[in-house]
């Protein structure tokens, strides 16, 4: 049974076959509502894929998924009203030449025009203002996000964050729209051990709070429920009591992440 929160996601022989083959095949998942699940396995894997068709932004080829009350692929609009995405290349980049001042302003703006109900658009705009606000302080700070430690404050470019306070700002803009299932790419991307430890503690965080969380990543932390994408042979799921199963890259990482993420979006379609 689903909290008030998070949703579980369980699915069976989940697989997307691309214009290039199988992206991912023989999934299995069964988590329990405000989990963190980590998609773990090389770029090129299918990660990015398989977080984008958990999030109801791709449409599998074989297998059942249910997130919440909601099956995939049936009810793949259900899914995206109540999930967000960050952080994933070609999907949520941010502006390099815009502040953070205006990356949130723009996203309270949108949330408010299109997910709203039709009734809130009609309330005084004072107090439109003020719970706008509020989201965006909300999601600062779950997001661990200080605006004022910036070097400029919320007049700090993207351009000019350091790429830990880059995914944190991304997290906080997707969580704006307070999504019961948060989906995160590239979590362990080109950053240092502690800065990993980091970002799998504010997770973490997130997921306690209620929220499940979807994260994509080379290597998952030992207490996250862990859906492996190293083969593409048959399922290679896992939780932190069992064992990794390893499979050695056959292709160069920088073609692997150049083609899962082509593969990604052209069957996304930017849903």
């Amino acid at each position: 049974m689903d909290g008030p929160h998070g949703l579980g996601v369980r699915a069976k022989d989940f697989g997307l076959k691309g214009p290039r083959g199988w992206a991912f095949r023989g999934i299995g998942i069964d988590a329990e509502p405000g989990s963190l699940i980590a998609i773990e396995g090389p770029s090129g894997s299918g990660r990015t894929c398989l977080l984008l068709a958990l999030t109801g932004r791709m449409k599998p080829t074989e297998g059942q998924a249910r997130v919440g009350q909601s099956e995939l692929p049936k009810q793949m609009a259900a899914v995206r009203r109540f999930s967000a995405l960050a952080h994933v290349p070609g999907v949520t980049d941010l502006e390099p030449a815009l502040s953070v001042a205006e990356h949130l302003r723009e996203r309270a703006l949108l949330q408010r025009r299109f997910g709203g109900s039709v009734r809130g658009l009609l309330r005084p705009r004072s107090e439109r203002v003020t719970e706008a606000r509020l989201r965006v302080d909300s999601a600062l700070a779950a997001a661990g996000l200080d605006r004022e430690a910036l070097p400029k404050g919320s007049r700090t470019a993207v351009r000019d964050l350091e790429r830990l306070e880059a995914l944190r700002l991304s997290v906080a803009l997707a969580l704006i729209g307070r999504p019961r299932l948060l989906g995160i790419d590239d979590t362990d991307l080109k950053l240092s051990e502690a800065e990993r430890a980091e970002v799998w503690a504010l997770l973490r965080s997130l997921a306690e709070a209620g929220t499940t969380v979807v994260a994509v990543c080379s290597e998952a932390p030992d207490d996250a429920v862990v859906v492996s994408t190293r083969s593409a042979d048959g399922p290679a799921h896992r939780d932190h009591r069992e064992g990794r199963k390893v499979q050695k890259d056959r292709q160069d990482p920088d073609d692997q992440e150049d083609k899962e993420t082509t593969d990604a979006l052209a069957e996304a379609g930017r849903a």
